[in-house]
């Protein structure tokens, strides 16, 4: 854990239950993590985000005005490069989705074990998509709509058989370390199938690509 306070990876956290608040800050603070703030409502959120510059926020979505989706959209539109993860009690499909479409970089439930929610912040700080396991059903309503538009002849990227099994798993959270593992393949195999998927969906990296992966199945 000590490796993303190294990188300078900066931690605010937002929620307005003092108790889980205070105890999620002892818990980064003892894993290494620089926790610079933290913030009870939206207001002190969007006030203290712009004040300290963080590199992640770890925050709930039911805050008192402005709310997490709407502190999301906003930090989003003015830093596009700040991850984002929301961690909430809410499991609802549309709380999820929601997240996602305001520019949340992953989603977990405040239900996870303490090794989990640490984990989740860690892989955030490193860059990574960390979802709920239940979006993994929306990420496989992409294939349908993909296997749809090919059959109305809409213009769809052509991806192998590898490629569409490695976006699954990305959608999914799984690191590239565990989708090596999974695949039996190399952690280099692994990198090489991502960059030839972002390259043929014109996304930038692979937090850009869980989240294509994801939207794309809001019209299910």
């Amino acid at each position: 854990m000590a490796q993303a306070s190294e990188q300078g990876r900066r931690i605010m956290l937002v929620d307005d239950h003092p108790m889980w608040l205070e105890a999620l800050e002892e818990d980064l603070v003892e894993a290494g993590f620089d926790v610079v703030a933290v913030a009870r409502d939206g207001r002190e959120c969007l006030a203290r985000a712009r004040a300290v510059r963080p590199d992640v926020v770890v925050m709930d979505l039911n805050i008192p005005a402005p709310n997490g989706v709407e502190c999301i959209q906003q930090l989003m539109g003015e830093r596009p490069d700040l991850d984002i993860i929301v961690v909430s009690a809410s499991g609802e499909r549309d709380d999820v989705l929601d997240a996602v479409k305001a520019g949340a970089k992953g989603y977990v439930l405040k239900s996870a074990s303490k090794e989990e929610l640490l984990h989740a912040v860690q892989r955030t700080a490193a860059g990574e998509a960390v979802f709920t396991p239940a979006l993994a059903g929306l990420v496989l309503g992409e294939y349908r709509r993909m296997a749809t538009a090919k059959q109305h002849g809409d213009e769809v990227p052509e991806l192998t058989a590898r490629e569409t099994e490695v976006l699954r798993l990305v959608a999914t959270g799984l690191s590239y370390r565990e989708i090596a593992e999974r695949l039996v393949v190399s952690h280099r195999t692994v990198q090489n199938h991502v960059q030839n998927v972002l390259h043929k969906l014109e996304l930038h990296n692979r937090v850009e690509l869980a989240r294509y992966a994801i939207k794309q199945g809001l019209d299910s």
